[in-house]
């Protein structure tokens, strides 16, 4: 079975084809914005134009904008080619990634940027599988909520005074969180939307 996965929920872009699990091809770039004009070109470059039997898709916590873009795209190609979707955690492919890098962690907590001078934090154990609920905090808040002695993410780690490893979450490295289960292909936000609906008086 192919799987393409798509990846924009930070400031990286990136995409991945699976047979089983042996990639095939990926492409990664870390773009800041502009996630919708990068993505598609980097899925028509993959062998057979990135055609899978199943896509998988980041669908979160992290940037709103790009998040909607990854999954708007995976359900506009599921439709297209009548294969299902299914999402994955930004936090815990990045939890995966940190663990490979230290496989003697027993836990790992994972930082990312969340906006508005805010952070997603999480935590995680030795499988890559949640132990804690992810939730948005302000950074000065971060060295007393971390217990793992690893940590990992895109914050500046000099505060904590413990091990870290600067990742960003790269469609290649889906692999890693194969066991874990699947998610509904909805976007997981983390906190309340920047924009309210206007309220029109009667």
């Amino acid at each position: 079975m192919r799987t393409l996965v798509i990846d924009t929920a930070t400031k990286a872009c990136s995409v991945a084809l699976f047979h089983g699990q042996s990639l095939l091809a990926a492409s990664y770039d870390v773009i800041g914005r502009g996630h919708a004009e990068h993505l598609l070109p980097l899925i028509a470059a993959l062998p057979e134009r990135g055609r899978a039997d199943q896509i998988m898709v980041d669908v979160g916590p992290g940037s709103f904008t790009g998040i909607r873009i990854g999954v708007a795209a995976a359900k506009a190609l599921g439709l297209a080619w009548e294969v299902p979707v299914n999402g994955y955690g930004c936090l815990s492919l990045v939890a995966a990634m940190a663990l490979e890098k230290c496989p003697d962690a027993t836990a790992v907590d994972i930082v990312m940027t969340g906006g508005h001078g805010e952070y997603f934090f999480g935590s995680f154990n030795a499988t890559a599988s949640s132990i804690s609920p992810t939730i948005s905090i302000k950074p000065d808040a971060i060295s007393a909520k971390s217990r793992a002695p690893l940590i990992s993410g895109d914050f500046d780690p000099k505060i904590l005074g413990k091990s870290w490893i600067d990742l960003l979450p790269d469609a290649k490295k889906w692999h890693l969180i194969t066991d874990l289960p699947m998610l509904m292909p909805t976007p997981v936000y983390g906190r309340a939307p920047d924009a309210k609906p206007l309220m029109v008086p009667a």
